[in-house]
């Protein structure tokens, strides 16, 4: 970790708050979900940690999907493509998005519209962080659940990445802008 800690300015959130705040929305979807057996659906890969560790949080039944989006290449980024897709029926079903980051909003709305159009019973979302500053005009969802609002900075860790690194940092840290406008 060593390595990477040298390019981050500060820790935005520690391990404990991490784990804090995990264990705190668990036990509000536990409240909400208890009787419901929810599809609980992530977006790769950034959500792949926060997702572990929700699940583990969450005390009641329930199917785990995934989806993997990403924006057309050398476009608008909120040009999204689906690279896979989820394999349950929605149906009728209770759905949970989980997600590590709400940030311009592209992504989410793009996931949730496309689950809605599953026809699920319902359809919420738990962002881990919330980067409200960075929502672009025309995303049409909100987050249900929300972990941390955060200030408009570049961060990295607990799944979040720069080039594919620093997911593994078991903080979230802001990143250097050295590192990234190089």
């Amino acid at each position: 970790m060593e390595n990477m800690d040298k390019d981050i300015q500060q820790v935005l959130l520690t391990e404990e708050q991490i784990r804090s705040k995990v264990e705190e929305l668990g036990k509000i979807l536990t409240e909400e979900y208890a009787d419901k057996n929810p599809v609980v659906v992530g977006v790769l890969k950034g959500v792949v940690v926060f997702f572990a560790d929700m699940v583990r949080e969450m005390d009641f039944p329930c199917q785990i999907d995934f989806m993997w989006i990403s924006s057309y290449a050398g476009s608008n980024s909120a040009e999204m493509k689906m690279v896979k897709d989820v394999s349950a029926n929605l149906e009728g079903r209770h759905v949970v998005i989980l997600e590590d980051i709400f940030d311009t909003g592209n992504s989410l709305d793009f996931t949730y519209h496309h689950l809605l159009s599953k026809e699920p019973a319902s359809l919420k979302i738990c962002t881990f962080l919330d980067k409200p500053e960075r929502r672009k005009p025309g995303v049409r969802v909100q987050a249900d659940y929300t972990g941390y609002v955060i200030p408009n900075e570049f961060v990295v860790g607990y799944g979040l990445d720069y080039d594919e690194k620093y997911r593994n940092l078991p903080y979230i840290g802001v990143l250097k802008r050295e590192v990234y406008e190089k």
